[in-house]
């Protein structure tokens, strides 16, 4: 293998910048047409059979045999014990990372999870009522590997928002054998390699159920319900293509939070941080799959020289270095640019899920910032600490939608009614007004319905 990254190397200066831009942002959302039809017909299964199906998906795609679904659950007591068996390293760290996003969240619900309401000078109520969510399904990756971090971005703000019940499913990175025994009705129960870290995580943020289920199979059960799994209000977390399908077809149903494409990093630097940092910071998000994006803006030649010389010092260190190789080459970009200001008008154009300031001064450009899931400002805010501990959620819009989306959080736990409560003088003044405007749409009896309250009642 060469030593030599072979990133891009743009600039504003050429011709055909915006071409060339417009060709590295380009993801296809089309989904693969095998997928799309394998999940229409998981779904549909999932929905006429429930568990029965439930079970032949965990059979066939994760190697789970089970009698019942009910030997997917993970007792509460597993989660308990994993919480005791991890190290106390490990379990400190969960800690330590829960508390900080359960900190954030609640000055979230602080700001903008309560209800209002006030009366006008007739004695008109008007408001509204912010209530959580009844019940909530999480979907926790775990096929190749386990996220812990994942698991306590989307089961902390939903504790916090007040969520009744959260039904977690994940299916188990390495499919074990099932043994018998635990249920006492004569059921087996699944003994795979679930990971001690997610279910010591399951624990410590308050998860009310765990099954051991993964895929579109999975969506499926928690979007129209099972004889075992509880149907749910709404599904958050990522996953694969067919999570990802099954997600967009079961909206609707259900809530969803979020279609996430691949994760992406861009960094503004005005050459002042150590390119070491800046390198690792790219590999950060190139590491996760080969279609991940990580691109550096500046306005210093040199400084992108000296980025490109440490990628190829370090990438050869890293275990998931092949991965993070095609991510650069395929996706990845160094961009020159005029000046810092030039390199923030481009990150609006950009949009990116993870925008990274790594300069002297970066409350200087932050006001110029419009569009990104989440900002980093200065040089020590690894985007890595935004992943598993600062605090604000990890859930972040990808591929150009923070022009319009959010950051997962309380609100997306909680749904709002609006409160109204007309008093008779408040009838007698609105009505008229509401009369003429239905007339005036054809609707007769909107018109009549508050024409009535006009008339007194006994005449009435």
């Amino acid at each position: 293998m060469s030593a030599a990254v072979k990133i891009a190397r743009l600039s504003t200066a050429t011709a055909d910048f915006d071409r060339q831009l417009a060709r590295l942002q380009h993801w296809s959302e089309d989904t693969d047409a095998a997928v799309e039809h394998a999940v229409e017909e998981i779904l549909a299964d999932v929905r006429r059979r429930g568990d029965a199906a439930v079970l032949e998906y965990t059979a066939r795609f994760d190697g789970l045999q089970a009698t019942s679904v009910a030997a997917l659950e993970v007792p509460k007591a597993e989660l308990a014990a994993a919480l005791q068996a991890i190290t106390p390293a490990q379990r400190n760290a969960l800690e330590a990372a829960a508390a900080r996003i359960r900190a954030f969240h609640e000055r979230q619900l602080e700001a903008c999870g309560r209800g209002f309401s006030y009366r006008d000078a007739d004695g008109t109520l008007l408001g509204q009522k912010v209530t959580p969510l009844t019940r909530v399904g999480i979907y926790v990756p775990g096929g190749k590997a386990a996220y812990p971090s994942s698991l306590l971005m989307n089961a902390v703000p939903a504790k916090v928002a007040g969520v009744g019940e959260i039904v977690m499913v994940a299916p188990t990175p390495v499919a074990g054998s099932v043994a018998t025994g635990g249920s006492g009705r004569g059921e087996r129960s699944v003994r795979g390699e679930r990971s001690p870290l997610v279910l010591a995580a399951a624990a410590i943020a308050g998860v009310d159920r765990v099954f051991t289920i993964g895929g579109a199979q999975a969506v499926a059960a928690l979007a129209y319900g099972t004889q075992t799994i509880p149907r749910v209000d709404k599904i958050t977390g990522p996953g694969n293509a067919y999570v990802a399908a099954a997600k967009r077809r079961v909206f609707g149903q259900v809530g969803i939070d979020m279609i996430a494409g691949p994760s992406e990093i861009l960094v503004l630097a005005d050459g002042t941080t150590p390119p070491d940092w800046v390198a690792m910071d790219l590999f950060s998000q190139a590491e996760h799959d080969e279609l991940a994006q990580s691109i550096l803006l500046s306005p210093d030649a040199a400084y992108l020289d000296a980025v490109q010389a440490a990628i190829d010092r370090l990438l050869p260190e890293l275990p998931r270095r092949d991965v993070i190789r095609a991510s650069l080459e395929g996706r990845g970009a160094l961009v020159l640019t005029r000046n810092m200001e030039e390199a923030c008008e481009i990150s609006n154009r950009i949009a990116p899920e993870h925008l990274e300031i790594s300069a002297r001064q970066p409350e200087r450009w932050e006001p110029l910032l419009k569009h990104a899931g989440a900002l980093f400002l200065g040089a020590f805010t690894s985007e890595s600490l935004g992943d598993y501990c600062a605090g604000p959620n990890h859930v972040l819009p990808t591929s150009g939608t923070a022009r319009f989306s959010s950051p997962l959080g309380v609100y997306d736990f909680q749904k709002r009614s609006s409160l109204i409560e007309v008093s008779e003088a408040g009838a007698r003044k609105l009505g008229p007004v509401a009369a003429e405007l239905a007339y005036g749409e054809g609707l007769q009896a909107h018109a009549q319905a508050a024409e009535l309250r006009l008339r007194n009642r006994e005449a009435a």
